[in-house]
Formats: structure tokens, C-alpha cells, sequence
């Protein structure tokens, strides 16, 4: 089975060269992932072009659109790289059937990516029973320490549970509110799989319409180090095998002393 580790990181690179400076870094560090964000396309080629230029980091793909990348291009990829650097992260089904859409494509990739390589972005209770049955795990994004738990609960003991999380470095309240509504959650927000997921946390409809105050302070980290770190904590307590820091928009410095305070 994947074996996460504590901490995990996202960071946007431009170009592959980048991407494995980063990456190298990181591995030196001490981090255990970098989950490389797939977008709207298919970034296969800088996961391999990672996973070549580094020797240890396990490398996530966080995610992959199964509406977007072949299943085929999938197989392919993960059939070129040494065991156990590609973790293969899939979502991103947001047609009329999304579960139904998912189980067709892990069904296409069976013979080539086992479970034990594959984690799902899950949300709701039965992407995250799917994520139990037919993967490693699940990867959610936007969610409390109460979420956490509860999925815990769901998926048992064995699989893994990736959080990405939403951090700012800032101690000033209305300046985070401001951050986080300018980024990606005003999107999410309108994406009925997210909105339903902020529903089953206690979020009302108006919080959602709004991203009022209640909705943004209860699904970011923020504040100084100590505090982060200590928030950190407490969602690897609630049941996380790995928590998932966005390194843009963090003070360098931040870098290794996360590696020690979060494990």
C-alpha cells in the first residue's frame, strides 16, 4: 500500500526543470509527497519528468481529470516509472453519473495501476467508500477536523487519508478572509460536489452563496508558524495520514521547520 508519510506539499512550477529543483528539495527536506495540481490537462509528462530527476520523493498526481486524461496515457505512464515514486491521483467526474465515470475508468486502468498506487479525490460518503474498496485512499480538499474524522470513520483503519489543505502565513484575520475568498474557494464553492460536502459539514446555504466569515475561517489554517504547525497537528490527529501544504504563498523559512513540526 502507498505509504504517504506526515507531510506532503503542492507547488506550482512553470516548466519541468523547475518542478524537479523543487522537487529535489523537498526529497532533501524530508517531505514524503509532491502532489503535482493536474489543472484542466494532463501534466504526465512533468510527473515523469519528476519522478526521473529525483531519487526518493514520491510523486502525486493531485489529480488527474478522468474526464480529461486517457486512461490508456495513465497506464502508460505509471508502466514507465519505477514502483512506488508515481502515486496516481484521479478525479475530476462531473458528469451526470461521476461515481459511475470513476468505477469505468479504474476498471480500464486494473490490469496496469493496482490499488495500492491509485488515491481518489473524495468528498461525499461514497466516493470515500469508493476510495476504501478500489484504491489506497482519499485525497479531499477544503474540509474540517470534523470532516476528517468522520472519513476516518469511512474508510477504516488501513487506507490512506490525504488532506490538502488551505494555509495562509498571516496572523491578520480580515487579510486572510480577503486571501482565501480572492482563490480558489469562490470556484469551489459553485461546484455542487464541494458545495454539497460544505452542506454535510454544518455550512448553510447562505455561507456558501456568501463565502461568509463562518465558511472561510472553518476551512483555512492560518496565522504564524506556531499556530499552522500546531492546526496542522491537530488534523493529523482528527485521522490524517498526511497533511498536504501549499508551498506558494509560504515564507521559505517555513520549509524544513514543517518537516519537523508535523509529524
Amino acid at each position: 500500500m502507498t505509504n504517504l508519510g506526515p507531510l506532503g506539499a503542492t507547488h506550482t512550477a512553470l516548466d519541468t526543470d523547475a518542478a524537479v529543483a523543487t522537487a529535489a528539495e523537498l526529497e532533501e527536506l524530508g517531505y514524503a509527497t509532491l502532489w503535482m495540481a493536474g489543472g484542466q490537462g494532463n501534466n504526465l509528462p512533468q510527473i515523469t519528468g519528476v519522478v526521473r530527476g529525483t531519487s526518493r520523493i514520491q510523486v502525486a498526481s493531485g489529480i488527474l481529470s478522468v474526464d480529461r486524461v486517457p486512461s490508456a496515457a495513465v497506464a502508460a505512464a505509471y508502466a514507465d516509472l519505477p514502483a512506488g515514486r508515481f502515486v496516481v491521483g484521479l478525479g475530476g467526474a462531473h458528469g451526470p453519473r461521476p461515481l459511475a465515470a470513476l468505477g469505468d475508468y479504474l476498471d480500464e486502468i486494473d490490469a496496469a495501476v493496482p490499488p495500492s498506487a491509485r488515491i481518489l479525490s473524495a468528498l461525499g460518503p461514497r466516493m470515500l467508500e469508493l476510495a476504501r474498496d478500489r484504491a489506497s485512499g482519499a485525497y479531499p480538499y477544503l474540509v474540517t477536523t470534523d470532516y476528517v474524522a468522520s472519513a476516518r470513520e469511512i474508510l477504516g483503519a488501513g487506507p490512506q487519508l490525504a488532506v490538502l489543505m488551505n494555509v495562509v502565513a498571516s496572523a491578520d484575520r480580515a487579510e486572510v478572509r480577503e486571501t482565501v475568498r480572492g482563490g480558489s474557494l469562490k470556484f469551489l464553492a459553485g461546484m455542487p460536489g464541494y458545495a454539497a460536502n460544505f452542506r454535510r459539514m454544518g455550512f448553510t446555504d447562505a455561507d456558501i452563496a456568501d463565502l461568509s466569515d463562518r465558511l472561510v475561517d472553518g476551512l483555512t489554517v492560518w496565522g504564524d508558524f506556531d499556530t499552522v504547525a500546531a492546526r496542522l497537528r491537530e488534523y493529523r490527529a482528527a485521522g490524517a495520514d498526511q497533511v498536504v501544504v501549499p508551498l506558494d504563498g509560504l515564507p521559505r523559512e517555513w520549509w524544513p521547520r514543517l518537516v519537523e513540526a508535523v509529524r
